[in-house]
């Protein structure tokens, strides 16, 4: 009996502290970057968001990040370049802000601080697409993100570290739009930000793996 407790406990956490299921991106040195090559397309920033989720034993929060000018390169119909310049003073946690507003405050004054992205540093996180392919699932491994029609590689640049990730994506063009979405989980201390993260600190864990989603739409 002395043993089930524990053991209880235990899986329990281990249920909370899972980032919600998603494609893990596949991270890698960083990569030479080649301009992209066909016409440009702008980003639009007013309605392309990246999206973050972050877990720990007690619960999860949402939060978003709004883009800078950004642009994507195409020729015929295959993305060939480009680069998504993400702002991150603009940091805003959802969950929290119908319900608790201090909280939310206190809970970005701490993601914006040097334990986390250091935004008065590192004002600018940027993404650098180093190729765009057809999407082929490797054999025997479940894709959660069904309808993804290609596998987007590029370098990841958060505070002073240079990753490069690969993830699948679902792309479409249509009437001179072009619209992207993702959704995969990376591991945040590849990047230096290691609050926390070590397994010992029990409820005051935060999760490695934090959840990625981005949707973009793109204009010539």
């Amino acid at each position: 009996m002395k043993y089930i407790v524990p053991i209880i406990l235990l899986t329990f956490m281990a249920a909370c502290e899972q980032a919600p299921k998603a494609d893990k991106a596949t991270i890698q040195d960083a990569q030479s970057v080649k301009e992209g090559e066909g016409r440009s397309y702008h980003v639009d920033t007013t309605v392309s968001v990246v999206q973050f989720i972050g877990t720990k034993p007690t619960g999860k929060h949402t939060g978003i990040f709004r883009l800078l000018e950004s642009k994507l390169y195409v020729q015929d119909t295959l993305v060939t370049g480009g680069s998504i310049k993400i702002n991150m003073s603009t940091l805003e946690d959802k969950d929290l802000a119908p319900t608790d507003s201090m909280l939310q405050h206190k809970l970005e004054a701490e993601l914006k601080g040097p334990m986390f992205f250091d935004i008065e540093k590192y004002p600018v996180a940027i993404f650098e697409i180093t190729g765009v392919s057809n999407f082929k699932p490797s054999v025997g491994k479940e894709v959660l993100m069904k309808d993804a029609n290609y596998t987007v590689q590029g370098n990841l640049t958060i505070k002073d570290s240079t990753k490069n990730i690969s993830f699948p994506a679902f792309i479409t063009r249509e009437k001179g739009v072009i619209r992207a979405e993702a959704n995969f989980n990376i591991d945040r201390t590849l990047w230096g930000m290691t609050y926390r993260s070590d397994q010992s600190m029990q409820d005051k864990l935060i999760n490695s793996q934090v959840n990625i989603q981005f949707k973009l739409v793109a204009k010539q």
